[in-house]
């Protein structure tokens, strides 16, 4: 991926563990079928697998895997979801994508039976929406930024993967080589 740091190697999807970043699961992505049509709903397929055998947990994810039909489908198997939202979705109210004369700092709520969103303008022209199967009303933060706490548990629990990066990045960094031996 051009715009990732690290632009080739392997594509490994993983589930980690927030706090610590122990990898709980892994899948190595092999790419595209060589014949047929591309892989539908993909984020969706690796969420469900790599939460196999989870129960009670929150799981937290950006928005590739995000859609409302995952959220359900987590439910069912009795565990939460708050993850960042793509403004192109279909299934988000347009009233939500609406930046044009919100207010810096302000947040706009939509809710149904099982699922919470929430679009927050950070600051004026900008916007970020967060779909959440875990959270239940509107509440905010009393800090400055009147952050909803959505998007603060979000910050809390989406670092796992992120550290997990850069655990395995420094350990490349530090791995020597024994005296002898040429790479090939």
């Amino acid at each position: 991926m051009p715009s990732k740091p690290a632009k080739y190697g392997i594509k490994i999807w993983a589930a980690c563990d927030a706090n610590t970043s122990y990898t709980l699961n892994m899948q190595v992505y092999t790419g595209k079928p060589a014949e047929g049509a591309p892989e539908k709903n993909q984020g969706t397929g690796v969420v469900l697998d790599m939460a196999q055998g989870l129960r009670g947990h929150n799981i937290t994810c950006d928005n590739f895997f995000t859609n409302y039909n995952l959220g359900q489908e987590l439910l069912k198997r009795k565990l939460t979801m708050v993850r960042t939202v793509r403004k192109n979705r279909a299934e988000l109210p347009a009233e939500l994508l609406v930046i044009k004369n919100r207010a810096p700092q302000s947040s706009m709520f939509a809710f149904a039976d099982t699922t919470a969103l929430v679009s927050y303008c950070p600051k004026e022209g900008k916007n970020v929406v967060l779909m959440s199967t875990l959270h239940k009303n509107a509440e905010t933060s009393t800090r400055e930024d009147q952050k909803p706490s959505m998007i603060l548990d979000y910050i809390t629990t989406k670092g796992g993967v992120d550290n997990l990066d850069k655990v395995a990045a420094e350990g490349k960094r530090k791995r020597k080589r024994l005296p002898g031996l040429q790479a090939i």
